[in-house]
């Protein structure tokens, strides 16, 4: 039996901030193995591909022995039950992310009562940040430096560019 203490971090990552990375560094903290899950929501158009986004996340935690970056298409929980996760985390910055959140916990547990949620609020400096608020800074030509890891600014802020200018085409 497998008694080590895996959570599943899911998101769509579209681009990773340093407030995804703050939750993945503290909940590496608690857990022996993280899934950081880079998932697929239907009701969004990306700026980023699958890969591109497993790889930023890679790129910006390998030095975390015990987290591993995957994508998956299937639904969380089954994604959880393949991995021996009995934890999922969720990251909470207001109310409006509550509501969807505790909709969402309780969902779940409605399907798969073995499998938890644990809260994680952001730390006070990315208590605001969003992924759509960066790529609106990156649209008005704003910095995004002190809001994504150093690494990858300036692949976010192309890549982000390239496609604005494709949907005005």
């Amino acid at each position: 039996m497998n008694n080590k203490n895996i959570a599943i971090y899911p998101g769509s990552f579209d681009p990773v901030s340093n407030g995804h990375i703050d939750i993945i560094r503290r909940a590496s903290r608690v857990f022996d193995t993280l899934y950081v899950l880079v998932s697929l929501n239907p009701n969004k158009n990306y700026v980023f591909s699958i890969d591109e986004r497993v790889q930023m996340i890679k790129q910006s935690v390998k030095d975390l022995d015990n987290v591993i970056v995957e994508s998956s298409n299937e639904l969380v929980l089954n994604f959880a039950k393949e991995k021996n996760a009995k934890t999922i985390i969720r990251g909470v910055r207001n109310i409006i992310d509550y509501e969807k959140e505790i909709a969402l916990f309780q969902f779940n547990r409605s399907i798969d009562r073995s499998i938890d949620t644990f809260i994680l609020f952001p730390s006070t400096h990315n208590l605001f940040l969003s992924s759509s608020s960066i790529k609106e800074l990156v649209k008005f030509n704003s910095d995004i430096s002190p809001y994504v890891p150093k690494e990858l600014v300036e692949f976010i802020t192309k890549k982000i560019k390239e496609k604005e200018k494709e949907s005005r085409n």
